[in-house]
């Protein structure tokens, strides 16, 4: 006879309830790849926008190099995100080194627009938790 609540002949499953934080990682990687896009095109074409000059910076460069830094991080950090979902160990892998090279990229460009960074910053680290603490119950 069949547990409450279970189908009858359905075995059960090994998936606990951390799952939900590899999806989390997934769909705040994906977000936040669109974030990086949105502050590369705006880093190309308003460079007015940000708080200081490209000499404030951590990295003293012009904010065209930030924003196709950011553009193409974001492209391949979203595309992390999306793989993520596969629930293949490689995709994991990329995942938390595209968050850790957000992160770095992200403390480089704190000067210019510090509290998005750190908003960038922490959610890099939240992906880092999740795909390392619990990555091995998605494949399940």
């Amino acid at each position: 006879m069949a547990e409450p609540g279970r189908r009858h002949g359905v075995p059960p499953t090994m998936m606990s309830g951390w799952v939900g934080w590899i999806a989390f990682a997934g769909v705040i990687m994906v977000l936040l790849g669109v974030f990086h896009v949105l502050q590369g095109l705006v880093a190309l074409f308003e460079d007015g926008y940000y708080q200081v000059e490209k000499s404030g910076l951590a990295v003293q460069v012009d904010y065209t190099v930030w924003g196709w830094v950011h553009i193409v991080g974001g492209v391949v950090i979203a595309a992390a995100g999306l793989a993520v979902f596969a629930g293949k160990m490689w995709a994991r892998i990329v995942g938390v080194l595209v968050a850790m090279a957000s992160a770095i990229v992200n403390v480089g460009f704190l000067a210019a627009s510090p509290a998005w960074s750190l908003t960038m910053i922490a959610m890099n680290l939240l992906i880092i938790w999740a795909l390392t603490a619990h990555g091995r119950e998605i494949a399940e």
